[in-house]
């Protein structure tokens, strides 16, 4: 009972990254741009998030510094997407090209200014303040998922609650009618006095900001740091659960927790005595390798917004 409780917490944890990462990119990719850059803007707020926990609690910031890193990981993330949203709105250029270049630019940056500012270090110094987890008084006692569910850090809960707020906001208000408007057919939007442009820009800075949320929660609940690997291809997972979640808030943290599920089986199953039988390695390819098994799946199956990837000229429609 214990250890499924544990198993459920874990799931929780991975799935938190992943879950404020695949929002960011619904919210762009419902307005029409394609965000291949996930992975980079989770670098952004994972580096931003470090930086500025770390020179918080330099200046005695104490508890409140895991916060700060959260709203420098917010900042920087919406930064680094302005780059994307230029590039791919106002210029028009290619999204998918746009995306990879973000997500080699933000590594770049990141390891430079990790080195410029730690005397060369290739990671950051571990964190002193970083989140613990908070238990929600009576709930928390319950077995097996008062401790998988109710044991958990505030990012979590954050994520949970984002979660219904932007399902209420894309299907439930009139912006999230006119940036699904803009995704699916921006010509119809622009003859009604839509701004095309405007809630393109808006989604893709969202991305940046949810994004960057989902690095920061790895950086200050699970790493304690930031490194070159802190990510490790946490943002193409996090775009998986978004095509296989088709675009909608709950599916797509159904997803998250589907593939949050399947690290923490790799962690815990390596406390078995069978695991020692097989390679290490095995137990850490097997998130990605269910990655591509669901994505085969999903091909068909999943319909993007229609007018996805395609730039909007109004001298053209």
């Amino acid at each position: 009972m214990e250890i499924m409780g544990q198993l459920i917490n874990t799931t929780l944890v991975f799935a938190t990254a992943l879950i404020f990462a695949a929002l960011g990119g619904m919210f762009s990719e419902r307005s029409g741009v394609v965000n291949i850059g996930l992975e980079g803007l989770m670098v952004s707020g994972a580096f931003a998030a470090a930086v500025a926990t770390d020179y918080a609690s330099q200046a005695g910031m104490g508890a409140g510094s895991p916060w700060v890193g959260l709203v420098a990981a917010i900042i920087y993330g919406v930064l680094f997407s302005l780059l994307h949203a230029v590039a791919t709105i106002t210029f028009k250029s290619d999204q998918t090209v746009v995306g990879v270049v973000i997500n080699i630019l933000a590594l770049g940056v990141a390891i430079y200014f990790t080195r410029s500012l730690y005397d060369g270090s290739a990671q950051t110094s571990q964190l002193q303040d970083v989140f613990s987890k908070v238990a929600i008084p009576f709930l928390s006692e319950i077995p097996i998922i008062g401790e998988g569910l109710f044991r958990a850090y505030p990012t979590t809960f954050i994520a949970i609650i984002l979660v219904f707020v932007s399902f209420f906001v894309l299907f439930k208000t009139p912006f999230g009618l006119r940036l699904r408007a803009v995704g699916e057919h921006p010509s119809s939007a622009d003859t009604v006095g839509i701004s095309v442009a405007k809630y393109r820009y808006i989604g893709v800075m969202l991305s940046g900001a949810l994004a960057g949320l989902g690095g920061a929660t790895i950086t200050l609940t699970t790493t304690s740091s930031f490194a070159h690997n802190t990510i490790s291809g946490q943002g193409f997972i996090a775009l998986a659960a978004l095509i296989f979640g088709k675009w909608n808030p709950l599916g797509l943290a159904g997803a998250a927790l589907f593939f949050g599920f399947a690290q923490a089986i790799r962690n815990f199953a390596q406390l078995f005595e069978f695991s020692k039988q097989i390679p290490t390695e095995i137990f850490y390819m097997l998130p990605y390798l269910l990655t591509l098994i669901v994505l085969a799946a999903a091909v068909g199956r999943s319909h993007a917004p229609a007018a996805l990837g395609q730039p909007y000229d109004p001298a053209r429609r």
